[in-house]
């Protein structure tokens, strides 16, 4: 196989084709699943005070977890959510009362533009 480069000296050829990204180091991302029936319903202040509760658990947490958005529907809350493992994940809904009904790691991110 021609790789291009030539040998000189005992010296290696240079890596080629490895391109590092930011996923290569990226934190574990995981989706949460709440059950949390009237979701919906719950209004801007409650969902402040929440908001508010679980910010101060990620506080105490330290920085290696962190919440970067929640979707409310109906009678569920999927939040997202970086962290080392799952038992984090866990233990940040144990420390803030929040049910987890559901943690899996996020494996691949698609978009529009994985069609490209």
């Amino acid at each position: 196989m021609e790789s291009g480069y030539h040998i000189k000296n005992g010296t290696n050829p240079p890596i080629v084709n490895i391109k590092p990204t930011a996923n290569l180091y990226a934190m574990p991302k995981y989706v949460i699943e709440r059950e949390i029936p009237g979701a919906g319903q719950i209004p801007p202040e409650q969902l402040k005070a929440i908001s508010q509760t679980s910010c101060g658990v990620l506080s105490n947490l330290g920085p290696q977890i962190q919440w970067v958005h929640s979707y409310v529907t109906e009678n569920k809350i999927y939040c997202i959510y970086n962290a080392p493992n799952e038992e984090m994940v866990r233990e940040h809904a144990k420390q803030g009362g929040f049910p987890a009904n559901s943690v899996s790691r996020v494996t691949s991110i698609i978009d529009p533009t994985t069609a490209e």
